[in-house]
């Protein structure tokens, strides 16, 4: 038995890098058309699992800084999770994450940060056009189908209003510029680490939160968190499941309702962004059942319940919603993309996305099993379980490199149970990683 254990994190990176490899290279060695107009090889257009496309760059503006970042984490990380106390070691993992993040995008210049959010199938657009709240929430299912006179463009078409809002928020403010914009986005995105660290903290966990915070912080994730829409919805959620474990845990019964109506209304508002985040629900259930408490549930779900009803006041309705949704992808892009490539194809994204350490991770949890620590065997249980019912849905089919960003960070616990010989050459997995994706590849997020 112990030695099968020892094999297991040798074992799950293989089988993780095998599967990327495959995911390349099936679509052009067969000729599979798994993109509405798909490339007939890898230099030809978009490049199978993830959304992006072949495109080496020898030296950007943020490629000194990125392996300056990836070096110092390499030396440094492990010990410094280790030895700092737990308030610097949440600053220093905001500003390593942050500087991460930035350094990355930056590879490609300025455009790195400006130039999703400025697409045209992105949210700003449509933002910057927003002149009344009220209207902009009664028609907004109107406008879901791509047969509406004034249909909306891909991204707000394709989540709630509450991500579009957001958005509108910032251009209210005067941080609606692309470049502003996806600072924002990064600097929040950014936080998100943060989340899963307190989270374990209030679990009793932290020991463990020390241990996966350099995977955490320096994850390949960066590359897909820095001004992607959904790097705000995976700190949403993850704010929502840190405070309802700061609920759960709370001593006294006014800072159980604070922080459970708090956690309610940041849970409320990610299903308002999202409609795969629903399935953050999963995770809030394994909260509380490590905490061995329920007595948050009620207030929290009340919040979360009153967020969806005030959109629905304000005219928009969650369930009136999806199923028009629903008929725009099933009648566009999702007709063009193959199950039989994308059911797996979408676990290749994942693990670009998260590293190849998280197959390391997962191996290792379902080696040790009933002797892992509680905390990360349910956690990422709860995680891996929602990506599963996400692709099984179908409805996730390609894009999940950032589709599923609010679900990368709980799976990445896992790196916590590795053994000590794996941190150090984990950390190097993971940069090298990042630093691959973002300098062979140019990503559309």
């Amino acid at each position: 038995m112990p030695t099968t254990r020892a094999r297991a994190p040798w074992v799950g990176l293989v089988v993780a890098l095998a599967l990327v490899a495959v995911a390349f290279a099936v679509p052009p060695l067969f000729d599979w058309e798994v993109w509405p107009r798909a490339p007939r090889s890898i230099a030809d257009g978009e490049l199978a699992p993830l959304h992006g496309y072949w495109q080496p760059k020898l030296l950007g503006p943020g490629t000194l800084p990125a392996v300056a970042i990836a070096v110092l984490g390499w030396r440094y990380a492990v010990d410094l999770a280790e030895r700092l106390s737990w308030r610097r070691l949440l600053l220093t993992s905001y500003v390593v994450g942050l500087a991460w993040s930035l350094s990355l995008a930056f590879v490609d210049g300025t455009s790195g940060i400006s130039r999703v959010l400025g697409d045209k199938y992105e949210y700003l657009r449509s933002a910057r056009a927003v002149t009344d709240v009220h209207t902009l929430l009664s028609t907004y299912v109107d406008r879901i189908p791509a047969s509406a006179p004034d249909n909306w463009p891909t991204h707000p078409a394709g989540h709630p209003p509450g991500a579009l809002l957001f958005f509108v928020g910032l251009v209210k403010v005067g941080l609606g510029g692309d470049l502003s914009a996806g600072l924002v986005v990064t600097v929040i995105g950014a936080s998100t680490a943060l989340a899963v660290l307190v989270t374990l903290r209030a679990l009793g966990a932290e020991a463990m939160a020390r241990r996966a915070a350099p995977f955490l912080v320096l994850a390949p994730a960066a590359v897909f968190m820095a001004v992607s829409a959904d790097a705000v919805f995976a700190a949403v959620a993850g704010w929502g499941l840190a405070c309802l474990a700061l609920g759960s845990v709370s001593g006294s019964r006014g800072r159980l309702v604070a922080w459970s109506a708090l956690a309610g209304l940041l849970l409320g508002c990610g299903v308002m962004m999202s409609y795969g985040l629903p399935l953050v629900g999963l995770l809030a259930v394994a909260v509380l059942v490590l905490a061995r408490s329920w007595l948050p549930l009620p207030v929290a779900a009340l919040s979360a319940l009153a967020v969806v009803l005030a959109f629905a006041a304000g005219g928009f309705s969650w369930w009136a919603a999806y199923p028009v949704l629903n008929d725009r992808y099933w009648d566009g892009i999702a007709a063009d993309r193959p199950a039989s490539y994308w059911m797996w194809g979408n676990l290749a994204a994942l693990v670009v996305c998260a590293g190849p350490l998280l197959g390391a991770g997962l191996a290792q949890v379902v080696a040790l099993r009933r002797r892992a620590d509680r905390v990360v065997l349910l956690l990422v249980s709860a995680a891996a379980a929602a990506i599963v019912v996400a692709d099984l849905s179908r409805m996730s089919k390609a894009e999940v490199e950032r589709i599923w960003l609010p679900f990368v960070p709980w799976l990445m616990v896992s790196t916590a149970l590795l053994p000590e010989r794996w941190r150090r050459p984990g950390v190097v997995v993971q940069v090298v990683s990042a630093l691959v994706v973002q300098q062979l590849l140019y990503t559309s997020w």
